[in-house]
């Protein structure tokens, strides 16, 4: 067991994260006492759906300052009108921990009506300051960090091709999110190649066969059932012509290799730069939202096509990220970097690599992944 960078909450939430990142198991260990009520089995999800105000009388059946969890919650939506309600009668007489791993339906029930008395929180797959003396940046690539993934490293190949046949195929079928599961198919493996790349719906709507319309809609499906997320270009002014474009990255490198064929391979260099670069952005999403520091991630690439893979801004504060596959350090590393900081554009510049050395290179910090993963967990991005 890992202990996870996600702390305890003393107000009622929302949790999100994509299905088997851990949300139960964290659940469990921080609100052992609670009334827990998992919509994953049919003892807890017939019931309620038969008569959704049961929760109401067993709520109220609980002792004062009790929690309430509420696990995978958009399996029944209806059941935030009863929370609402419980939260209008008795106030903060109970406390709620409500998981999900879609926010589709939720939103469709509009999830803002718990706006001010529910705050949101993330869980993420396990990130390198977690795992610890366990993280391999190599390990991590291939297969991921699902929790499942990492732990039985013996059965990660067939853990991740089920997670990829059940989960993502099946489960976004039965929940008729998608009508003809033949081009959805097609649309996941081309997306997955495209991982980390500008999103090109033209192209991917040729390359998978399916309509540029259907490939907004299943893009959206992705980022609604948490299973990817766009990376939106960075204007930082408005005379500077930027790409308006986001990018597009699933949320674990072992779920894209595991969707382009790739998983029973080694790693390959042709795939290694894209899933580094996609590895270094979740492990800052999962930073920035794991200490609360809040502040925009995105990608700049200029009219001159020269791009900084990642930008953290927050307020006048702006960061910039290069991510390089190469295990060598080189000056041109940190060019682009380096002209930003001199223009004023950013206040700060990064490069990681999977080298072992830490340098510096004008004004530029070139630091080792195993490091940077670290200490972005200390609070790295804020150094002025």
């Amino acid at each position: 067991m890992y202990h996870r960078g996600l702390r305890a909450q003393d107000y009622s939430f929302f949790l999100f994260g994509p299905r088997a990142t851990g949300k139960s198991t964290w659940l469990r260990k921080h609100y052992p006492e609670a009334l827990s009520v998992n919509l994953l089995l049919d003892e807890d999800f017939m019931p309620l759906l038969q008569e959704p105000g049961r929760l109401r009388q067993r709520v109220e059946a609980q002792p004062v300052d009790s929690w309430v969890v509420i696990d995978e919650v958009q399996r029944l939506p209806v059941l935030l009108n009863e929370v609402h309600e419980l939260i209008t009668r008795h106030g903060k007489r109970y406390r709620y921990a409500l998981s999900g791993s879609s926010a589709r339906k939720l939103r469709r029930l509009d999830v803002n009506l718990l706006a001010g008395r529910v705050i949101e929180r993330q869980l993420f797959p396990l990130v390198a300051s977690e795992l610890d003396d366990d993280f391999d940046l190599s390990r991590a690539l291939s297969f991921g960090t699902l929790p499942d993934v990492y732990v039985e490293r013996a059965h990660s190949r067939d853990i991740l091709q089920a997670y990829v046949n059940t989960y993502l195929r099946q489960e976004i079928q039965q929940e008729a999110l998608v009508k003809d599961i033949g081009s959805f198919h097609r649309f996941l493996r081309v997306a997955a190649i495209m991982h980390g790349q500008v999103i090109n719906v033209a192209g991917v709507a040729r390359d998978a066969g399916i309509a540029r319309t259907t490939v907004h809609r299943y893009f959206d499906i992705l980022v609604d059932t948490l299973v990817g997320f766009r990376l939106p270009a960075w204007q930082p002014r408005a005379k500077v012509r930027e790409r308006a474009k986001p990018k597009f990255y699933f949320f674990d490198p072992g779920v894209v290799r595991a969707l382009t064929g790739s998983i029973d391979s080694p790693l390959g260099d042709m795939e290694t730069g894209a899933l580094l670069e996609g590895y270094v952005v979740h492990e800052m999403r999962a930073a920035l939202a794991y200490q609360n520091l809040g502040g925009e991630l995105c990608y700049w690439r200029t009219a001159g096509q020269k791009e900084i893979d990642v930008v953290w801004q927050q307020g006048d504060h702006s960061v910039g990220i290069e991510v390089k596959a190469s295990t060598q350090s080189q000056a041109s590393h940190a060019s682009t970097l380096n002209e930003f900081i001199a223009a004023k554009n950013l206040q700060r510049g990064i490069v990681v690599y999977r080298g072992k050395e830490r340098l510096r290179v004008g004004k530029v910090d070139v630091i080792p992944a195993g490091a940077f993963f670290a200490e972005l967990h200390q609070g790295l991005l804020t150094h002025r």
